[in-house]
């Protein structure tokens, strides 16, 4: 599904934030990104999105080449990944629904297929309840819960979590980690960037693990060793 060739990517100050990568998620895994602050985690992201193009190597979704896709393929091929994300990203003036339904909205669907979906992703998600209620109205993981419903209520493919837990406490972390364990059982790939060793030492899945933009480390139950 996705495909990092020899990636390497150096900004314009010389700094080198990923060197020569290669590797490959398949569709359906769950796969943790690891690795310190500035290991290169969060440009290896924006990669997969096509938000930058690497400065020398080839990534690919689905057999194409991201570089090579214009602004409507790039906007379809996200439209295809849900993005949940350390700052929450959510509109303070509108209430949960509005928050859910607002992404829906730009998507242009219906206000019919709106009604219907907006409770339905607030009730698996667990915040139902608070449907009503403003995000400041929410505690830390209520936030991020919504924030996972935004990401989930047009079914894409794949979620890419950066830093999900970044600002939670244990509690609400393991929370949130049982909800990206959900939804990769529904058969969606699950692609989670994290330093939180408890985290990944509790999931049991494939982890990369980058150091100074290299990987270090590729394993199919993986732990946390930096």
């Amino acid at each position: 599904m996705i495909r990092f060739e020899n990636v390497s990517k150096i900004y314009q100050d010389n700094a080198v934030v990923l060197s020569n990568i290669s590797f490959e998620i398949k569709e359906g895994e769950f796969v943790s990104i690891v690795g310190k602050s500035g290991a290169g985690k969060t440009t290896l992201l924006r990669l997969i999105l096509g938000l930058e193009n690497p400065t020398s190597g080839e990534v690919y979704f689905k057999g194409m080449n991201v570089k090579d896709m214009d602004s409507l393929q790039l906007q379809e091929v996200r439209r295809k990944i849900g993005g949940i994300f350390q700052d929450y990203r959510l509109l303070s003036a509108k209430t949960v629904y509005e928050n859910v339904a607002y992404v829906m909205q730009v998507e242009g669907k219906e206000n019919r297929e709106i009604d219907e979906e907006v409770p339905k992703v607030l009730e698996v998600i667990g915040i139902k309840d608070k449907i009503n209620n403003f995000p400041s109205e929410l505690s830390g993981g209520e936030q991020q819960r919504l924030a996972i419903a935004r990401a989930l209520v047009n079914h894409p493919e794949i979620i890419i979590a950066d830093e999900p837990t970044g600002n939670l406490d244990p509690y609400n972390s393991y929370e949130v980690v049982s909800l990206l364990r959900k939804i990769h059982q529904t058969g969606r790939t699950v692609i989670l960037s994290t330093h939180d060793r408890e985290v990944i030492n509790k999931l049991g899945q494939r982890v990369i693990t980058l150091e100074n933009g290299r990987i270090i480390r590729d394993e199919a139950e993986g732990k946390f060793i930096i």
